[in-house]
C-alpha cells in the first residue's frame, strides 16, 4: 500500500483549499501528511464513507479483460530547500528568508544573517578606504595593512559560513599579544597618548581608520548577538579575532599619528 507523503501534499494543493480531501483507494496518508491537513482545516475523505456513504449492492463480477498498462503516477517534485527552525519544505526560496547553511533557510532577520550583512558592509568600507588613500598617493605601507585587516575580515566569513574555526594567528604583523599590548601601552611604543580622541585636523587617513575602527566595534555586538545560546556563547574564536581587529585599527591610528603611515 502506497503511502502519500507530507511533501506530495504540499505540491498538491500547493494552489487550493479544498474542504475535504479523499484519499485515493489503495494509499495511506503517512502521519505528517495527516497532521498537514489537520493544520490546514482539511477533513479527511476516507474517514467519512462509512457513515456518509451507503453500502453499494455486490454485482456480479463482469468477464475479465486484457489487463491495461499501468501508467506510473506523476512524482511531486523534490523539495529544495528546508525551514532551518521548523524542518518544513520549500520547493522555491521565499524572499524573506535566505541560506544560513547548505539548504537550510532562515528568516534575513536571522542574527548570524545580520552578522555576516555587517561584515559584508565592514568589507565594503575597507576597500572603499583603500580606494580613497590611494587616490590621495596615501601611504602603500598603510594600504598593505588595511589589506591584511581586509584578508581577516574575509576568512572570518569563510569560516563562518562553513562553521570552521579561525585559525589566523597575526594582525599586520603582530600577534594578538603584541597587539594588545601595543593598545594598552601606546605612549610606550609609539610615544603616543592614550587614544586620543579624533579631530579633523588630524588628516583624512587617520580618520578613515578611526571610522574602520569603530565599524569593527559594531561588528562585535552583532557577533555577541548572533552566536549567544541562553547564557551561552559560540564562536568565541570570531568574537576574540574582532575585538583584537578593533585594537589593531587602535594601533593603526596610533602608527600613524607617530609618522610610521609617511
Amino acid at each position: 500500500m502506497k503511502a502519500i507523503t507530507e511533501e506530495q501534499l504540499r505540491f498538491e494543493l500547493r494552489n487550493t483549499q479544498p474542504e475535504i480531501y479523499y484519499i485515493p483507494e489503495g494509499k495511506i496518508l503517512t502521519p505528517a501528511a495527516r497532521e498537514y491537513l489537520q493544520q490546514r482545516k482539511i477533513k479527511i475523505g476516507n474517514e467519512l464513507r462509512s457513515s456518509a456513504v451507503p453500502q453499494m449492492q455486490t454485482l456480479a463480477p463482469e468477464p475479465a479483460s486484457a489487463p491495461e498498462a499501468v501508467q506510473p503516477e506523476p512524482q511531486a517534485p523534490k523539495a529544495k530547500y528546508v525551514d532551518y527552525d521548523s524542518g518544513a519544505f520549500y520547493l522555491d526560496k521565499p524572499e524573506h528568508m535566505t541560506q544560513l547553511v547548505g539548504n537550510k533557510l532562515v528568516p534575513k532577520d536571522n542574527g548570524r544573517i545580520l552578522f555576516r550583512g555587517k561584515l559584508d558592509s565592514l568589507q565594503a568600507t575597507v576597500v572603499l578606504d583603500q580606494a580613497l588613500i590611494a587616490d590621495g598617493n596615501g601611504s602603500r605601507k598603510l594600504l598593505d595593512d588595511l589589506s591584511d585587516i581586509l584578508g581577516s575580515l574575509r576568512e572570518m566569513m569563510r569560516c563562518e559560513v562553513l562553521d570552521e574555526p579561525f585559525t589566523k594567528q597575526t594582525i599586520i604583523g603582530f600577534t594578538h599579544e603584541e597587539i594588545r599590548a601595543r593598545s594598552h601601552d601606546p605612549q610606550k611604543y609609539y610615544g603616543i597618548k592614550q587614544m586620543a580622541l579624533p579631530d579633523y585636523t588630524m588628516g583624512r587617513d587617520y580618520a578613515l581608520l578611526n571610522q574602520l575602527r569603530a565599524a569593527v566595534r559594531e561588528a562585535e555586538v552583532a557577533a555577541v548577538q548572533a552566536f549567544r545560546v541562553g547564557h551561552q556563547y559560540e564562536r568565541s574564536d570570531i568574537v576574540e579575532e574582532l575585538n583584537r581587529l578593533s585594537s589593531a585599527l587602535h594601533v593603526m591610528m596610533c602608527m600613524y599619528l607617530a609618522g610610521q603611515y609617511q
